[in-house]
């Protein structure tokens, strides 16, 4: 029987197709963005006791009580403003969801959504999904700021979100201070919902202080803040994420978790809630763990041809490879796994319309051992090869 796809320009991720072929070529995958430590020995013990304590059953939809009482009381103690647990937060399955979730609830057929490129490619298919239309501007490498002239040229009467990512995914670039104040004034008079995806939110470097959308008086009443546990506690599978939103657009948030997921891992919840109250040295001390990080695989990578970005946040590395191939990103990253044994990911698909640039992101969420060997086999590569 036919079938007409609603999504039908959408294929497997290309975070799926990296990572088959590091298995396919037992090649080092700093592709993907998952870390390959285990998360802290207080969260799998916590994790452990709620399974032992009875914690398998439907917990309430919006997450539990506990759990969302800590996020409320972390968002507070770095950005100032007192969320209420009960109306303003929400736990989803992952960030992922939570995003859907928040597209899903105020975008209506006929809108349009703006989306910042290079951008998550989770964003498109949400609104292409409500029979909208995603309007993509681009941002300005090599720093990849907002382009505010630019910004501010995209804006119709059927403009009804913007999504921005800070610190942002593909690149690594972070909002500043700034930054929050032209987006109030951007968005002032104006009924535009904000979607601030903020998974990497603790991982802001060289002493710069993430900047949440949160910090914003202006901005926090139109937007839905996004949060994921996963990136935070190294535990990508456990998909426990959260949205943080005044309470209308919880209200309507909510409609629709509800009917996609209804309630989301129980036992993590209960163990997440632990990890928070109980250690929340690990979630204030990321900035300095993975800056360590990506210090030493910047010091690696310098014995390779490969020209590198900077990394403001997030953990991913940015590289420029024109000295190694002048082929288009989808080529070089296929040549990488056979020639090097080296798994990257190209930025083209993190555009509508990419532009002739030669990048690659390398995450750096890994053991010191993998991104030694990593960086050993990339500086084996030719130059101008």
């Amino acid at each position: 029987m036919p079938i007409e796809s609603k999504l039908p320009g959408v294929g497997t991720t290309i975070f799926s197709v990296m990572t088959e072929l590091a298995r396919t070529h037992e090649a080092v995958n700093l592709g993907q963005g998952f870390p390959d430590f285990p998360p802290p020995a207080r969260l799998t013990e916590a994790l452990a006791r709620a399974v032992a304590d009875g914690h398998n059953q439907y917990p309430p939809g919006i997450g539990v009580a506990a759990l969302r009482e800590q996020i409320a009381a972390q968002t507070a103690a770095r950005d100032g403003r007192a969320a209420d647990p009960a109306t303003e937060i929400t736990v989803t399955s992952g960030a992922t969801e939570a995003i859907f979730a928040a597209i899903a609830a105020v975008v209506r057929a006929g809108d349009e959504v703006i989306v910042l490129d290079p951008a998550y490619d989770c964003y498109g298919p949400a609104i292409a999904l409500q029979n909208a239309r995603a309007v993509h501007v681009p941002l300005s490498p090599p720093s990849f700021a907002i382009d505010w002239q630019r910004l501010a040229d995209a804006i119709t009467p059927r403009t009804r979100m913007l999504i921005v990512n800070t610190p942002h995914n593909p690149t690594g670039a972070v909002l500043s201070a700034a930054d929050l104040e032209a987006l109030a004034g951007l968005l002032r008079d104006t009924e535009i919902v904000l979607l601030s995806d903020e998974v990497y939110e603790h991982m802001v470097f060289d002493g710069a202080i993430h900047q949440s959308v949160s910090r914003h008086s202006e901005l926090v009443e139109r937007s839905f803040v996004i949060g994921s546990f996963g990136k935070t506690y190294h535990c990508t599978g456990w998909k426990i994420g959260y949205c943080v939103a005044p309470p209308a657009l919880t209200a309507e948030l909510r409609r629709i978790h509800q009917y996609l997921t209804f309630a989301s891992f129980a036992p993590a919840q209960h163990a997440l809630a632990e990890m928070l109250a109980f250690e929340p040295e690990h979630h204030r001390g990321l900035a300095v763990f993975y800056q360590a990080r990506r210090d030493r695989f910047r010091e690696l990578l310098a014995a390779t041809p490969l020209r590198l970005l900077d990394v403001p946040g997030g953990y991913f590395q940015l590289v420029d490879y024109r000295d190694v191939r002048d082929v288009d990103d989808a080529c070089f990253c296929q040549w990488l796994v056979r020639e090097a044994g080296v798994v990257g990911v190209p930025l083209s698909p993190f555009y509508e319309s990419p532009p002739d640039d030669r990048l690659l992101r390398l995450c750096f969420a890994k053991r010191d051992a993998t991104l030694e060997a990593a960086a050993a086999r990339l500086a084996r590569l030719p130059a101008n090869g």
